[in-house]
């Protein structure tokens, strides 16, 4: 099955082939056709299976672009948010759909402006019933989403959803998705819901079991050093790099350039001929790592990429899925390494929970680790060397002044001298003090799930910067605070 067998407009279409989908995932083959016959529906499915185009597609097929708010989505999170919104913007390109996002710790005015010139708004419960509630906006849309439904009931969201389903039309076709189903969903599925339909995918793991997952728990301002040093150490023959925007590629291109790596970069600014040749070098071996935001996530076939690191997190568990499926490809193995704040320890467990498999806390490698590792490495590939008759020449060149015994201490210590670890010996934080931060982050959400919704927001204003406290690591390292979240409209 294809996505040409779904009766999609062929604007529609044209964006999912240029986003490099290929077959429909199980929730989409469920979901899309109901969707396109109007009906209401309520589907179980994890993130990471493809629930963004199950309802984006078909409602966006539907749509007239007639200037007007057509589509409205709910969300839990400013970053699903913002990740919905992207991903729905390149379905509804060709279509002339706009997307705007909508979450609080943002002006009002830029905002309103944005649904104005919308056919989507994708928001978060919190702001949307301010803006509706305080008259600033008025929506009528006819496809209402509920995306993450469970997490939104976690977070303390109930009323708010209600609250926001009577400034909403009746007539109008609805979708709720949620990853698990209990009670409190099932009875807010029969409040919204018409007749609805079921689609209910078996969980099963979302991550090739070939992959091994890390992740690093470093301060904001250490992801560079970190990235460097993981490459230095893993040694990747190839990987990827993802990161989240277009000035953040460009950025770590020029970084990694400096650092002596043969890189290239890929976002949506480049055009086609020059993606093709960027990639097709990064296929042939011209380039050792590639950095690239999510673009590259779909649609990249390279069989034999190593390593894939994320150099920030995702915002949701399916774009972790589509970045880490880049290794680990042909039954090959791979390892995917992901770089985390203090901050994001409460994502990456979500994360872990969604996709089904274990993702290990390690410790970035100190300097003097990584250069013993790379001398191991090159005792052996001295072992393994044949010998030359060119060598045998030239070390019988150097006999006429040297001893045998000087020239291999001069070659060895050239050979070093070329392969020194730069950078700062400790980066990133030890594995008893992420622990420490992940017991509070776990605790933090049992109380924000306990005090239901009106401390939520202030709780994770007070959540910006960190986890202190002494650092337990085997170096005695002291805490740092730091992190801080991309926020963009």
């Amino acid at each position: 099955m294809t996505f040409t067998d779904f009766n999609l407009k062929d604007s529609i279409l044209q964006a999912v082939t240029e986003a490099g989908f290929k077959e429909p995932s199980p929730v989409q083959k469920e979901a899309i056709p109901l969707v396109l016959e109007g009906h209401d529906i309520i589907a179980q499915a994890q993130t990471g299976t493809g629930k963004t185009a199950a309802f984006g597609l078909p409602i966006m097929s539907k749509m007239k672009a007639d200037g007007s708010v057509e589509g409205l989505v709910i969300v839990p999170t400013r970053e699903l948010a913002m990740q919905v919104s992207d991903e729905l913007y390149r379905f509804g390109k060709f279509a002339g759909l706009k997307t705007a996002t909508v979450y609080g710790g943002t002006a009002y005015g830029k905002q309103i402006e944005r649904i104005k010139q919308a056919s989507i708004v994708v928001a978060t419960p919190g702001r949307l019933q301010d803006l509706l509630m305080s008259g600033k906006i008025k929506l009528n849309p006819q496809f209402v989403v509920l995306d993450e439904a469970d997490e939104m009931l976690d977070m303390g969201f109930l009323d708010e959803i209600k609250n926001i389903f009577t400034f909403l039309p009746k007539e109008r076709q609805t979708l709720m998705f949620s990853a698990t189903m209990p009670k409190g969903i099932r009875k807010l599925a029969e409040e919204i819901l018409n007749d609805p339909k079921t689609v209910s995918i078996t969980k099963s793991e979302s991550t090739n079991s070939k992959i091994t997952q890390y992740y690093y728990v470093v301060q904001e301002r250490e992801r560079d050093d970190a990235l460097v040093r993981l490459i230095d150490y893993k040694s990747p023959d190839k990987c990827i790099v993802f990161c989240r925007t277009k000035k953040e590629v460009d950025r770590l291109v020029a970084h990694l350039t400096a650092q002596g790596f043969k890189v290239s970069g890929l976002h949506g600014d480049m055009e086609q001929k020059q993606r093709e040749v960027t990639i097709r070098a990064f296929k042939s071996g011209g380039i050792d790592i590639f950095i690239a935001t999510d673009v590259a996530a779909r649609g990249l076939d390279v069989n034999d990429v190593t390593h894939v690191f994320n150099y920030h997190i995702p915002f949701d568990s399916e774009s972790y899925v589509h970045r880490i499926g880049r290794t680990g490809r042909g039954g090959k193995s791979g390892e995917a390494i992901t770089l985390v704040s203090p901050n994001e320890l409460r994502t990456i467990k979500r994360i872990e929970k969604d996709v089904g498999a274990k993702l290990v806390t390690q410790v970035i490698p100190t300097r003097i680790e990584v250069q013993n590792n790379r001398q191991d490495e090159l005792i052996a590939k001295i072992a393994e060397t044949q010998i030359t008759d060119k060598a045998i020449e030239l070390v019988k060149t150097l006999q006429h002044d040297l001893d045998i015994v000087t020239i291999a201490h001069l070659l060895a210590s050239m050979i070093q001298n070329e392969n020194t670890v730069k950078g700062k010996d400790i980066i990133g934080l030890g594995l008893e003090e992420v622990e420490l931060l992940i017991e509070r982050a776990m605790q933090q959400r049992g109380n924000d799930r306990g005090r239901g919704r009106g401390n939520y927001r202030g709780n994770n204003r007070r959540r910006q910067g960190g986890g202190g406290g002494n650092r337990h690591s085997r170096n005695g390292r002291s805490s740092r605070n730091g992190g801080g979240n991309r926020g963009s409209f």
